[in-house]
């Protein structure tokens, strides 16, 4: 990109993510707050309809539902611009698939996290499961969110537990424990297993732990304030600005070797 400043558009402008990420682009000297704008039953001072969004954007930044991310993936590569960013977690197998076939006309970067932080510690767990083997080793993914958050476990759990697959060459869904109750048995090697909670106010809690016999490592990561997840996804608009067509993740804004 130029020294031209980007221009972001904001969807689901009224949630509070919405809000956090209108307030951090206008705070950025790079970007200007191109457009906002919500569901068209939605109405508030400022807002735009969303075609008059996309037409006025660079990058367009979305943390909604999946289906309204799919849905506007879908409105991007019709258009062939703008770029996009997604942080809509809980997408299905099908929702994913939607959204990297709109990315063969429109570069997305879509993330179950945006935090800078927690990006860094995906690395950090696919080099420990690499090297703490199954045969010693379970691995647990824990994690903790406010009361309102709708889906379990988090995406940025989910992203963990991918990268823990990763570091061990095995496919997460062969292997993932996403519940216990009752009368379960004694644990399988090699099981990566999730443990969730919800209540308050929680921004966001994740933990690894790596745990054997005689020891016990535990990688984690904490959120304090939402503003961090925009920070991360401004970082992401400016990588993403001006890319080729392609479905994106953090490990490429980043910098990481190997597939997202």
């Amino acid at each position: 990109m130029s020294d031209t400043k980007i221009k972001i558009a904001v969807g689901g402008a009224l949630g509070r993510m919405g809000q956090a990420m209108a307030a951090a682009v206008e705070a950025d000297p790079a970007m200007v707050l191109a457009a906002r704008f919500d569901r068209p039953d939605l109405s508030g001072e400022g807002l735009t309809d969303r075609d008059t969004a996309l037409a006025a954007a660079d990058v367009v930044i979305d943390f909604t539902t999946p289906a309204a991310s799919v849905d506007l993936a879908r409105a991007c590569a019709e258009r062939g611009g703008p770029a996009l960013l997604i942080g809509a977690t809980g997408l299905d197998e099908a929702q994913v698939a939607a959204i990297v076939e709109a990315s063969a006309k429109v570069a997305i970067v879509r993330a179950g996290n945006f935090s800078l932080g927690l990006n860094m510690l995906l690395g950090f767990v696919e080099q420990a499961a690499r090297q703490l083997g199954p045969d010693a080793y379970d691995i647990e993914v824990f994690e903790a969110h406010h009361r309102r958050k709708v889906d379990a476990p988090s995406g940025a759990a989910l992203m963990l537990g991918e990268a823990a697959a990763r570091g061990r060459g095995v496919s997460l869904g062969d292997v993932a424990k996403r519940g216990r109750d009752g009368i379960t048995g004694a644990r399988p090697a090699g099981e990566i297993g999730f443990s969730v909670v919800r209540g308050g106010g929680i921004v966001g809690e994740h933990s690894v732990s790596f745990i054997a016999e005689d020891e016990t490592l535990t990688l984690s990561h904490s959120a304090r304030d939402r503003g961090l997840f925009a920070r991360g996804a401004l970082v992401a608009a400016r990588w993403v600005a001006g890319r080729p067509a392609g479905h994106y993740a953090m490990r490429d804004v980043l910098g990481f070797t190997g597939a997202p």
